[in-house]
């Protein structure tokens, strides 16, 4: 009788690991952060021309105190408060200028955190943009205490949609006034005039409504943001206009038609217009 074989324990070495399915997907499709980028040349020289300025008109202000007050006490006192009140008016305006503009970037410091996934700093620059909106504006309560997605879908629901609602508003009246103004005006420069005027003010009040109080320098940055958009839909209002003209045929019907399809090109450029800065003022991308 033979014996029973007994089993037999076969060692394989480890299977190397296999290569990744997925060819590296995530890292082809990830947002490139732009280059850091410095002052330009202009911004070197606006800079340098403010020091020089400034710096010689304190200079020029102080000398010319000190005069004062060489001459007599009361005359120095009255320059001296004259100076303080005219620097101080000029700084104060600075510093809006400076806070108004460095205020956008909580919409790039946002977006850039949701785009690479920092949950940490996304909430801090929602934080800090709800801080930013007007007192009546509502807002989205115990974004800490829940997780990020359901905290931008809470922002979004709750702050966003109202805001963007108000915007479309804003981008109908400005509409109507534009249609209006187009329609009677004798002079295209004067509806050149008139429309660039209500679309400045019009990106402005936007971006009231994100809390944002942009000065001229902030203003000029989100103008850049929506120049894109606003060159596109020139360039189509370009298109449909010369379509309108090369279809009619009676001259009294194409000027009629021409003031009237003018005017509805005008309101439709204040409506997207008014899109294109809801979109540039917008912490969070739409979903």
């Amino acid at each position: 009788m033979s014996a029973t074989p007994q089993p037999r324990v076969i060692l394989e070495d480890p299977a190397p690991p296999t290569e990744r399915l997925d060819f590296g997907w995530e890292t082809a499709v990830a947002v490139v952060p732009p280059p850091a980028r410095g002052w330009s040349s202009l911004g070197l020289a606006g800079a340098g021309l403010t020091v020089l300025v400034l710096g010689f008109a304190l200079l020029e202000a102080g000398n010319f105190v000190a005069a004062q007050f060489a001459r007599g006490d009361a005359l120095g006192w009255i320059s001296l408060a004259v100076a303080i009140a005219g620097f101080g008016l000029l700084f104060a305006a600075i510093g809006r200028e400076v806070r108004g503009y460095l205020a956008l970037g909580t919409v790039d410091r946002a977006r850039a955190a949701h785009a690479r996934g920092d949950v940490a700093a996304l909430r801090v620059a929602l934080r800090d943009w709800q801080a930013r909106l007007p007192p009546e504006r509502p807002r989205a309560e115990g974004l800490a205490d829940m997780p990020i997605d359901a905290a931008c879908a809470l922002v979004e629901a709750r702050t966003l949609a109202p805001i963007g609602r108000d915007a479309e508003s804003l981008g109908r009246a400005a509409a109507m006034q534009a249609f209006a103004v187009t329609a009677i005006s004798p002079s295209p420069g004067l509806d050149a005039l008139v429309f660039a005027w209500r679309g400045i003010r019009l990106v402005r009040q936007v971006a009231a409504l994100h809390g944002f109080r942009p000065g001229i320098a902030g203003t000029l940055t989100l103008l850049r943001r929506v120049a894109a958009d606003a060159a596109t839909v020139a360039a189509t209002d370009v298109a449909v206009e010369a379509v309108l003209r090369g279809v009619l045929s009676s001259r009294i019907a194409e000027h009629v038609a021409g003031e009237t399809a003018a005017g509805a090109v005008a309101a439709r450029r204040m409506i997207l217009l008014a899109r294109a800065a809801d979109e540039a003022c917008r912490v969070l991308p739409r979903g």
